[in-house]
């Protein structure tokens, strides 16, 4: 396309966009923004169509919000019946499209919860998924452990079920005394009902109660002289103290609540969440993410995908007021009239959203404006502003770390400035299925996309040697041919040997004077030296210098990228020829047979009637899977003998047992 025709194509797209922003309601509802590719890139919702959308194509915006008006080449509209309506069909649009703009709720998922399943005999698991299926559902526990250590807890105070299948006999979680064994004794729905009611009660901050009525429990064991049991008791008081009495702040009310503030910075967010639970802060997790839309309405986006997958709401949700409410209510300079205009504007605002999650989630939505409510909420968005400076922090001081170890590691190598390195490893087992590999660092840090892959195609057998010089060649041909950029320091997995081949093609064949060193593992297999030189010497490079540590992070990326790339080929070609095996499938029906079931394990578990698609008879069927199962004869031919065919001597075959794992 040319310069002219670039120019028409952005005016037209100009006036088609001006044609729908002059048909666009004053109604509610979602937009959706699309780049030239037609991919939904943002999704957001107004309460005013109108005027939300005309927004991103007047005035002026900050770099990151016009980073995304600059893609934008056309939009879709869908109009709601309420601001309630267009704020659950915008955390969907999210869900569903994954738009590059929007803030995404990466973990929504990985929090873990404590279940009682709903079954006729109950257990107690942790989980991270959450589905519809009658089960409650306490949590989530932003931390895992504790979750772990809460479920081992009520393991020992209340004998659910343990086993996820009722086995023949009973357990040790019986003699344990954690198991009611229902595989092998009766027990009645009213105890199942009275432990669910205990742990219910339990999750739910009743733990004071369970730890009087075990303390009660204890002191009638040790009069009784049964002072096993007592000190069982009294371990379970222990160990209910460690996992519910830990908290940091408390409130007069034991309420549930969730507290919910955030801080931006250099175009991140953090949100910070408080988990309250019987008045006590028993927990807190921050989330990190970059954002380019109004800061608020990002925020209010993230706590909509937070809850519209979480069934264990609280009763109460706190969040903060926008910031703009909060300058106006401390601003005492604007005209009396003016300031009594944005005030009223304000509480609209903040109405909205409150009645919209309110009328959604079924649960208590507060923005506080003073007190000890106000405080909690400033203390959330405190800690956010602490995990974005912390985060800004470590980025400062590992760019720094690696800009400088970069420096040093040319004066060190007496190679000047470093700005490209490209590291190279090979992976085999004994020769077969080998495969090489190369990363690339510029200027420390990993550059993913100029990664690169090799199968090797001249060398037979383990030759390590051979394997690099292919690889090498073949990669700096390649480069000189389609006049790539050159690095700075090639990096082999190796010593002399490997050095040496590197720097022979490199020189000799095509005329290359780029240094080469390469990186020693010792028996451990970690990086042990550094070598470099003609003939290659060891370079006395400190094993505890930042510069050491680059090396080491180069060595374990090229490796581990190799032999990844190997387990695949090596999966691959390992089916191939488990199939190949098999009488009567040659490399065209041994392709479809892949494209049709999707793998060798869906194959073994196909019938008969599976292969019909493919035009393969009920004869060869037979072959493919005894042959793949290891069928006996015997069993092949009852099988027979069932659908009325007389086996023939000629359709008998030899079990081929698979002995590699796929």
């Amino acid at each position: 396309m040319t310069k002219q025709d670039g120019e028409q194509e952005r005016k037209r797209r100009a006036e088609a966009i001006r044609n729908k922003l002059a048909l666009l309601p004053e109604k509610p509802g979602c937009y959706l923004m699309k780049n030239k590719d037609d991919t939904i890139i943002y999704v957001g919702k107004a309460k005013v169509l109108r005027n939300r959308v005309r927004s991103y194509f007047t005035g002026s915006h900050s770099a990151k919000t016009q980073a995304l008006v600059n893609e934008i080449v056309d939009f879709e509209y869908i109009v709601t019946a309420s601001n309630v309506e267009a704020l659950i069909l915008e955390c969907n649009l999210i869900k569903k499209h994954h738009p590059r703009y929007n803030v995404l709720l990466k973990d929504d998922k990985s929090f873990p919860y404590i279940k009682i399943t709903n079954e006729k005999h109950p257990r107690l698991e942790v989980t991270r998924k959450v589905y519809k299926d009658k089960g409650k559902y306490f949590g989530p526990y932003p931390n895992a452990f504790a979750a772990q250590q809460t479920k081992k807890l009520l393991d020992r105070l209340y004998p659910l079920r343990k086993c996820k299948t009722l086995p023949d006999r009973v357990c040790l979680y019986f003699h344990l005394g954690q198991c009611v064994a229902p595989c092998e004794y009766e027990v009645a729905t009213e105890e199942y009902d009275r432990m669910v009611q205990e742990i219910t009660r339990f999750l739910n901050g009743g733990h004071d109660e369970i730890k009087q009525e075990l303390s009660r429990k204890m002191t009638e064991a040790a009069e009784e002289l049964n002072f096993e049991r007592a000190k069982e008791l009294r371990d379970q008081i222990v160990h209910i103290d460690a996992v519910m009495e830990k908290q940091k702040i408390t409130t007069m009310d034991a309420v549930d609540r969730d507290v919910f503030g955030y801080a931006v910075d250099k175009g991140w967010m953090c949100v910070q969440i408080m988990y309250m639970r019987q008045g006590k802060l028993i927990e807190r997790h921050a989330s990190l993410f970059p954002y380019y839309g109004e800061e608020y309405e990002d925020f209010i986006s993230f706590v909509t995908q937070y809850y519209s997958d979480n069934p264990a709401l609280p009763k109460e949700v706190f969040l903060p007021a926008e910031p703009e409410q909060e300058t106006a209510e401390s601003s005492s300079a604007e005209p009396v009239e003016q300031a009594a205009d944005e005030t009223a504007a304000e509480a609209a605002t903040r109405t909205d959203v409150k009645d919209a999650l309110e009328s959604w989630l079924k649960v208590k939505v507060h923005i506080p404006q003073r007190g000890m409510k106000k405080n909690m909420v400033q203390m959330a968005c405190d800690n956010a502003g602490v995990s974005l400076e912390e985060k800004f922090r470590l980025i400062e001081r590992d760019e720094q770390r690696t800009v400088k170890a970069v420096e040093n590691l040319g004066e060190w190598l007496g190679t000047g400035v470093i700005h490209r390195i490209e590291a190279f490893d090979n992976s085999n087992i004994q020769g077969s299925d080998p495969v090489s590999a190369m990363v690339v660092f510029t200027d420390g840090k990993p550059d993913r996309k100029e990664y690169r892959k090799y199968k090797i195609r001249t060398v037979q057998g383990p030759d390590d040697y051979e394997t690099m010089r292919e690889v090498v060649r073949r990669r700096y041909e390649r480069v000189l041919k389609e006049n790539l950029p050159l690095p700075d320091l090639v990096v082999i997995d190796g010593g002399k040997g490997q050095i040496s081949a590197a720097v022979d093609v490199l020189e000799n064949e095509l005329g290359l004077y780029i240094p080469v060193c390469g990186l020693v593992k010792d028996a451990k297999h970690k990086t042990a030296q550094l070598m470099m030189g003609d003939p290659p010497e060891v370079v006395p490079l400190p094993r505890d210098s930042q510069e050491f540590y680059l090396l080491q992070r180069i060595q374990e990326e090229v490796h581990r990228f190799a032999i990844t790339f190997h387990r695949e080929t090596r999966a691959k070609s390992m089916v191939v020829s488990t199939l190949d095996s098999v009488p009567g499938i040659g490399e065209k029906r041994r392709k479809a047979l892949l494209k049709h079931f999707g793998s060798l394990k869906k194959i073994k578990e196909a019938s008969v009637e599976d292969f019909k698609p493919l035009g393969i008879g009920e004869k060869l069927a037979r072959q493919i899977l005894q042959s793949l199962n290891g069928t006996p004869e015997s069993e092949a031919a009852a099988d027979a003998d069932v659908d009325g065919e007389e086996p023939n001597q000629d359709d008998q075959m030899s079990p081929i047992e698979a002995t590699e794992p796929i």
